[in-house]
């Protein structure tokens, strides 16, 4: 079955220009509305600018004679179909086929993902919770065919699955919603006709000659009586998109919307693409001019593979709560940087214990975006007896080859950096308390080839609370003293 979903955004000059994350900086001027203007002429008002007496086809100086204090913005159609592109590229996490229709509208076949994504309603509020990322408002609907998705959208919210059903909804339709009508508008007036089912009933034979056959044609898509072809979206082969802030940005924390827009087109790419991005980058382009500087980076390394947006916005979030300007930012660039082949989800029937593998990787994701990769760290150590310069310890991204650690040794899970000497009670280490070996001794001798020389037994010692720690007695030949008393050390604690 085939079903098309239609996002008509009737709104969107004046969503460009005053998106919904900045009204709150204009609410008083919203009072006294706003209108988009084309070639001078008015051409889209809202509620407010109306209710003071604003129309279509008013000129600009009508406008400022008759409501002075509406707010008027320059229609940009490049601006508009660029929006345009990026919600459909969005709406690819849907479906990857995806097409840019007339009149501010996106067409998306989901016939094949309606239960993936719970159904036709859910679909719907995805899609909508989706536009509310591009603080766009938008009306969706739904039919067997995408001519008639398309008509529904453009005048309401439906959501038809049957042809029968979309006959019923699309026939009191007023005519003038089909394009190739409107051409013929007065003519078909003085025949009476007001809606498209008024059309459909007038003889075939004498509409083909009067009006070609382009008005049939598109009739017939829509009803699903003519098969239907699109020029689906076609994406390039990397990802890169970018965004003019409406204002100079001095706080990093600002860009959270943004981002969430770059972000939401990313996963649709990826999603058509069926990738994942392995790295991305954030670039802040700063002012232009003679004190220009250059542009800041923030570049995200993700253990694995991922494409799903709640997961890169967490980490996003994180990493520009963290990050402070050296200067203004007039736009927000992203970058997939290092992509890779989507890993398909697990079919085991029963989860892995203590999460899966992708479930460790997200949490080492968001803990080196939250800390910072210098404080999210591994064990690496190196090819040394001594405890202290064997323990090394590197971010854990980094590439560097792991070396096995050695099997069968008791090693803490802390390694003190200065051993701390220990009293002696009763001829025993005392730390808290007396503390009694639980371990056979481990005998370290070397250092001699780099005149860091050391010979210590290592112990495993428990206090009477059943605490563990690693503990050496220092031999009387790696002393310089002379005197033979015993020195015992703590070096590290067992968790």
């Amino acid at each position: 079955m085939r079903v098309f979903l239609a996002v008509h955004l009737p709104k969107l000059p004046l969503e460009v220009f005053q998106p919904k994350w900045l009204r709150e900086d204009t609410a008083a001027g919203a009072e006294h509305g706003c209108a988009v203007l084309e070639k001078g002429l008015v051409t889209i008002v809202d509620r407010a600018a109306r209710s003071a007496g604003v129309r279509p086809g008013m000129k600009r100086a009508g406008v400022h004679t008759l409501a002075p204090q509406t707010r008027l913005y320059e229609r940009d159609i490049a601006r508009e179909n660029a929006v345009q592109q990026e919600v459909g590229t969005a709406l690819m996490k849907f479906s990857p086929d995806v097409a840019l229709l007339d009149e501010a509208t996106v067409i998306v076949e989901v016939g094949a993902s309606l239960r993936l994504f719970g159904g036709v309603l859910s679909l719907c509020r995805q899609a909508k919770a989706l536009l509310d990322t591009f603080g766009l408002t938008a009306r969706i609907s739904a039919s067997p065919t995408g001519q008639g998705a398309w008509l529904l959208a453009k005048h309401g919210n439906r959501r038809v699955l049957q042809i029968s059903s979309l006959e019923r909804a699309l026939a009191p339709l007023p005519m003038h919603a089909v394009p190739e009508i409107r051409p013929f508008a007065d003519w078909f007036t003085g025949l009476g006709c007001e809606s498209i089912a008024d059309v459909r009933r007038l003889p075939r034979a004498g509409l083909q000659r009067r009006c070609g056959e382009h008005l049939l044609d598109s009739l017939d898509r829509a009803f699903g009586m003519a098969p239907e072809l699109f020029d689906w979206l076609e994406l390039p082969p990397t990802f890169s998109a970018r965004i003019e802030l409406p204002d100079r940005l001095e706080h990093a924390d600002g860009a959270v919307f943004a981002a969430h827009r770059l972000l939401a087109q990313l996963c649709g790419w990826l999603c058509a693409k069926q990738l994942a991005a392995a790295a991305v980058t954030l670039t802040f382009e700063h002012e232009r001019g003679r004190q220009a500087i250059e542009p800041t980076l923030i570049e995200i390394a993700l253990g694995e593979p991922a494409w799903r947006e709640d997961h890169l916005l967490r980490l996003v979030k994180e990493r520009l709560h963290r990050m402070e300007l050296a200067a203004p930012a007039i736009a927000l660039r992203l970058d997939a940087t290092k992509i890779a082949s989507a890993k398909p989800a697990t079919d085991n029937l029963f989860p892995e214990p203590g999460g899966t593998p992708e479930d460790h990787a997200r949490l080492l994701e968001l803990l080196i975006a939250r800390l910072g990769a210098e404080n999210v760290l591994r064990p690496a150590p190196t090819a040394d007896y001594r405890p202290e310069i064997a323990n090394r310890w590197v971010p854990v991204a980094d590439q560097e080859k792991k070396i096995a650690l050695p099997q069968g040794l008791p090693r803490p899970t802390w390694l003190l950096e200065t051993p701390v000497r220990l009293l002696m009670r009763e001829n025993r280490p005392f730390y808290g308390s007396s503390l009694r070996k639980v371990s056979r001794a481990e005998r370290i001798e070397a250092g001699w080839f780099d005149n860091g020389f050391i010979t210590r037994d290592y112990y495993v010692m428990q206090a009477e609370d059943r605490s563990c720690y690693w503990v050496y007695l220092e031999r009387v030949s790696s002393r310089a003293a002379a005197d033979e008393e015993q020195r015992w050390f703590l070096h590290g604690l067992f968790g």
